[in-house]
């Protein structure tokens, strides 16, 4: 037997767009007044108000046309109901040491949904030892002289440089400098066997 509609007063929330906020600031920005913006669009100005105050949600068509009067795409008047950016200051960066006097810290912290970022620092003389696993990894040396090593190919890379391969063939990254080594290290999400690797490093 199919339930009945829930009453709306037992419902959540009705999504809405919050477009006033960014459809005011592009106005101001361009030096006109509602009434200006209400001939370009064919708009009402109370409306144009009542938008601008989020006390009026706009259809997709009055939305296209407040951006074509401002001169703006129309996903630009949207930025106010995106996901705001995601910020990790160094201090609450998950860190943890690691075998060898290494050190790995998430430079996301998690937050990023479809890569993960480490900053690995190493001591001299030591790696991570020959590994492998899954998914594409980019390397950004940062500090320090590193070999990285997969099968025949041997290069040592210095600040700056920077190295991309297929994990799936094994490979070694050693620290050659007489200094600590600091290497940026970006790969898919789901493949945290990296994370794995970059606490094995050896003398």
């Amino acid at each position: 037997m199919l339930s009945a509609e829930k009453p709306r007063a037992e419902r959540g929330p009705t999504p809405s767009l919050n477009v006033g906020r960014e459809a005011r600031r592009w106005r101001q920005s361009r030096g006109l007044t509602l009434a200006q913006v209400g001939e370009r669009s064919g708009l009402n100005v109370g409306y144009l108000s009542q938008i601008e105050n989020d006390k009026a949600v706009p259809s997709l068509e009055a939305l296209a046309s407040i951006a074509a009067a401002l001169d703006v795409p129309p996903a630009w008047l949207l930025l106010d109901s995106h996901t705001p950016p995601r910020v990790v200051v160094l201090a609450d960066r998950p860190r943890r040491d690691a075998p060898g006097g290494a050190a790995v810290t998430e430079v996301d912290a998690g937050t990023s949904r479809d890569v993960c970022i480490l900053e690995v620092s190493v001591p001299p003389g030591h790696s991570t030892g020959v590994h492998a696993h899954q998914g594409d990894e980019h390397h950004l040396i940062l500090a320090g002289r590193w070999r990285m090593t997969q099968g025949e190919h041997e290069y040592e890379l210095g600040p700056g440089d920077y190295i991309a391969w297929d994990p799936t063939v094994p490979h070694d990254v050693e620290n050659v400098g007489d200094d600590d080594g600091r290497i940026l290290v970006i790969y898919p999400r789901h493949s945290r066997r990296t994370a794995e690797a970059a606490d094995r490093p050896r003398s």
